[in-house]
């Protein structure tokens, strides 16, 4: 790993990148979730063109159009916990999107750890409830470590440690506050 411009600017955005993602593990809605989310993933777009990681880039190109799907569906429609047709439809348009994605990026089998890290990480905004969001934040984190391992994004590794920290204790705040 070379100590460049580009390398540097790719680890400023991850930490940008992360910082609203940690906060989004501690909002009590959803569109917070999916605000946050928007701009993490713009900065995470950014580090990504920097490292030259194409299958990441591709992945944060799904999640913004995710996120904006999501975002005005919930305006449009309103607040819903019921899972409806359409939303079972629209999950399985962006989960084509992405093996579509993982054909056109693929470097070998590590490269697809963040296409499954964005599939999971998709249904559990998807499915609109917060706790399953941070539950499923725990597998989500282990498989972003690992792709930021293979693209050796070092800030990526050690920041999505800490996020993974946040999904757990974020879920079992929730889970304690759900029990009472």
């Amino acid at each position: 790993m070379e100590l460049t411009v580009s390398y540097i600017l790719s680890q400023i955005f991850i930490i940008i990148n992360y910082l609203f993602l940690a906060i989004s593990y501690y909002s009590k809605n959803r569109k917070t979730v999916l605000c946050l989310g928007f701009i993490s993933l713009i900065a995470n777009g950014l580090s990504y063109v920097f490292l030259n990681a194409y299958s990441g880039l591709a992945m944060c190109i799904l999640a913004l159009i995710r996120n904006i799907i999501f975002l005005f569906d919930e305006k449009k429609n309103g607040k819903s916990d019921v899972i409806t047709k359409k939303d079972v439809i629209i999950l399985i348009i962006l989960y084509a999107f992405a093996i579509a994605s993982a054909f056109l990026t693929y470097e070998g089998f590590l490269s697809l750890l963040s296409i499954f890290a964005t599939m999971l990480y998709t249904f559990s905004v998807w499915q609109k409830k917060t706790i399953i969001y941070k539950l499923m934040g725990i597998p989500v984190g282990i498989l972003w470590i690992f792709y930021n391992i293979y693209i050796m994004s070092i800030f990526g590794i050690i920041l999505e440690s800490i996020l993974l920290v946040c999904s757990i204790s974020g879920f079992i705040i929730e889970f304690k506050k759900n029990k009472n």
